[in-house]
Order: structure tokens, then sequence, then C-alpha cells
């Protein structure tokens, strides 16, 4: 059976990561997978999350299966957390998944269930994994152009009733580029007259301006439309990417519809998974219903977003320093952890090749993962490989 497998592809981010392992040089720099490291080049444990962590284990509940939406506090916690305060009952429902690329696929499925014609757009550059996954999902992909906000908008226009938009709620990955809020308005006028749902994706909130900030053009559509899909991950903003810790809401306009969609997910899990694993889900319910928790998170979260904004800034200044302004002056008004280097693929494979700067063939890197001890490091070999096409 083995021997009729083709060639499958190789995921592109792991086949990096992969061969960052496997190079010997000591100044090696990895900036392709998206995770957050501190001044020492660790991804730390976040202080609220540990002192969650001890409470779970002090208090040595019950490892009993908890059903197919999983941790009901922790599906609470996190409607309140996206949609901001009390959410009206029969407004929006929850459902616990394997992080933000489980909530993705469980959507994905209830959409093919609902709208079997729809095609979903999504951004162009877009995050690596989407088209997979919808196209995993049974679904037609179309792509609309991301950066450029009239683009953006006259694309979409020619979405129809049946489709689906996926769009990045903050801190595009991989751009780093951000709609203003006037184009998200826009967005969510165009889409209460032409009729397509809106499917967001939230995996970078309270890294980009702010959680609150970051969360608000999720909470306008949630506002504005009538349905809405929101996939979610805690993997960046809580630290908690090996415990795969997300969530799938779907925000609708009966208390029937919302039941409807509730169990349609639930069939989804059990046919994959069954149900999402207890212990990350517990540790967010735990930091967020507890104030003092959910206070060190936000202050700790501030810090992080700082580091990265810092980060940033210091990279577009040594690179203005080595006569790269016009070029790396857009990089300033990006947002989050991933910034596109306007690179090619010849160009990023120069990067890893002769400076040992490992970023995807994209052009994105993640600033999140730059030490500060770093930058010139960085700076000095995009302006080398930048040098020849100057010439």
């Amino acid at each position: 059976m083995l021997e009729l497998l083709p060639a499958p592809p190789a995921d592109p981010l792991w086949d990096l990561a992969a061969e960052f392992g496997a190079d010997p040089r000591p100044e090696r720099l990895d900036l392709v997978l998206g995770v957050y490291r501190d001044h020492t080049g660790v991804t730390p444990v976040m202080r609220a999350v540990r002192e969650a962590e001890i409470r779970l284990a002090e208090r040595s509940a019950s490892k009993e299966y908890r059903g197919l939406s999983g941790n009901t506090a922790f599906n609470r916690a996190m409607l309140s957390l996206v949609l901001g305060g009390d959410v009206p009952a029969g407004r929006a429902t929850a459902v616990q998944t394997v992080a933000g690329t489980g909530a993705l696929r469980l959507l994905a499925d209830l959409v093919r269930r609902t709208r079997p014609g729809a095609t979903v757009w999504i951004s162009d550059p877009a995050y690596v994994n989407h088209r997979p996954i919808l196209e995993a999902a049974g679904l037609a992909v179309r792509a609309y152009r991301w950066t450029d906000p009239q683009g953006l908008l006259d694309d979409l226009r020619g979405a129809g009733r049946d489709d689906v938009v996926l769009l990045q709620g903050c801190c595009h990955n991989p751009t780093g580029v951000d709609p203003a809020r006037e184009v998200w308005e826009a967005l969510a006028d165009t889409a209460a007259r032409a009729g397509w749902v809106p499917f967001l994706d939230l995996a970078y909130h309270g890294l980009g301006d702010g959680l609150d900030e970051d969360l608000w053009a999720a909470r306008t559509l949630a506002e504005r439309l009538p349905e809405v899909l929101v996939a979610v991950s805690c993997s960046k903003n809580f630290g908690l990417y090996a415990d795969r810790t997300g969530c799938a809401i779907v925000l609708g306009s009966s208390a029937r519809a919302l039941r409807h969609a509730e169990t349609a997910l639930q069939n989804a899990a059990r046919t994959l998974y069954s149900m999402p694993p207890e212990h990350g889900a517990a540790v967010v319910a735990t930091v967020l219903e507890d104030a003092e928790l959910r206070g060190a998170w936000r202050a700790e979260l501030d810090a992080m977003r700082g580091r990265i904004a810092a980060g940033r800034a210091a990279l577009v200044a040594r690179l203005e320093a080595l006569g790269c302004g016009d070029w790396a002056g857009p990089l300033a008004r990006q947002k989050g952890m991933f910034t596109g280097l306007p690179l090619s693929p010849e160009q990023m494979a120069a990067l890893r090749r002769d400076h040992a700067v490992y970023g995807t063939a994209t052009g994105r890197i993640n600033v999140a993962g730059l030490p500060p001890g770093r930058v010139d490091q960085l700076a000095g070999a995009i302006a080398a490989v930048l040098a020849p096409a100057a010439v």
C-alpha cells in the first residue's frame, strides 16, 4: 500500500526549521517559526500561566472526559475576552478546539456543511496553512489583495452571497500589515450589502497595538453583522504553543441556529479528535477568571508587545543607518510578530546560505524571535543581499 503513495509536498516552515537545526554555524539566526522569544532567545512560560498551573496542580482535579465542547469555563471566558464583556444570550456560542488550527478546520467543515457551494476568500499573501486547511475541508479557495486597501475592497466586492471571507483580525501573518479602521468599517458595509460571511482568524491579539485595540475589528464586525465565524488561538498571547489551546466561535441571529452550529462543530470534532486537551484551557480559564492573574497576564502581554515593537524599531533604524532608508521605512508601520521583507526567494536563500539568517522564502521573518544583540547581524545581512540589486 505505502509503495503506491506519491511523494507529498513537505511543509515549508518545518523544512526550514529542520535545516536550521542541522546548520553547524554558531551565528545562525532562527526567524522562521512564529514563537515569541525573550532577550536570551528562550520562549518563556508566562508568570500568570505558571501560577495558574501551580493552582491547578494543588487542586488536582479529575482527568475525566470534559465533553465534545471541551472546557465550558474556558469557552465562556473566551467569548467574553474576544467579544468584550457579557455576551447576550442567543448571540454567540463557542467550542474549545485543538489550537487555532483546529478552530480553522472545524469552522471550515461548518462552512462546507452549510454552504457547500461557497468560495472562501483568503488574503494574498496568506498564512501558509490557510489554503491547505480550507482545501482539506473540500472548499474552493480564491485570493484577494491584502496590502493594497483599495484593491482589498475592490476584490471583495466580487464576493457572492454564499461566499465566506477569511480575514486576519490583527497583526497579519506574513506581512505585518493591518487595514486602517475605516477599511474595516468599509468591509463591514460590503459584507452587509453582499451577504458574505466574515471568518476571522485571531492568533496575535495583544501583540499589535494592545489587547482591546487588536480586538476592535472583531468586535465591530460582530456588532454590525448577523453571522461571523471566529477562530481563536491561545498559543501566542498565552505562550501555550505546545498545549494546543484554541476556540471556535460562531455568532448568529437566533438561539436555534447557534445550537445547531454548536452540534455541527461537536460532530466534526468527534470525527477528528473526539475532544480537545484539557490542560491549556484550564490554565486560560484560571487566568481570566481571577482578577489578579488576569492583570498580571495583561501586564506581561503588554511587555511582550513592547519588546517586539522595540525590536522592529531597532531593525528599521539600523537599516536606515546602512543606507536602506527608503526600503526600510514601511517596515516601521507593520505590527505584531512578523515583518514581511520585500526580498525575492533568491535573496532569502542568500540570507540563509551566506549569512546564516533563516526566514521564509516569501520574505517573512519573526521579529518576536530576534534577540536585541543580533539586530546588527540581521540588518547587515539584509543590506548585503540588497547590495547586488542596488548595483
